[in-house]
């Protein structure tokens, strides 16, 4: 846990680092570069919330992936007869897991390649 937070005061310290560079370039240089700097800036952050974001979904799906499968194993273990509903049931739940995980990977891909957010 300690290490999660930690991690994530160093973006947040990068972030608000980022800003102050802005900042000073902006009064430095001309418009089109602070511009460059910004989108730039912006993509690279794009790259790690994406690379997090799908490492984290990827994360939580295999956990509940294979939560849902122990379940579904110890179910079919203690009444046989169940096996055939709870594996209809099992892939239901698997199939709702794993779209959650491609939803994180269009928001990711429309962060990488159309974010709106891209001073043109």
């Amino acid at each position: 846990m300690k290490k999660i937070l930690f991690l994530m005061a160093a973006f947040a310290a990068a972030a608000f680092g980022a800003e102050e560079v802005v900042a000073v370039v902006e009064t430095a240089v001309a418009a089109p570069v602070v511009a460059d700097v910004a989108n730039q800036t912006l993509k690279a952050y794009s790259m790690i919330a994406a690379g997090v974001g799908l490492g984290l979904a990827a994360l939580g799906g295999a956990i509940g992936m294979g939560n849902t499968a122990a379940a579904t194993i110890a179910g079919t273990a203690r009444n046989p007869g169940l096996g055939g509903k709870l594996m209809t049931t099992m892939f239901i739940a698997l199939a709702m897991i794993e779209a959650q995980v491609i939803y994180t990977l269009v928001i990711a891909l429309i962060a990488l390649y159309a974010n709106p957010y891209l001073v043109a």
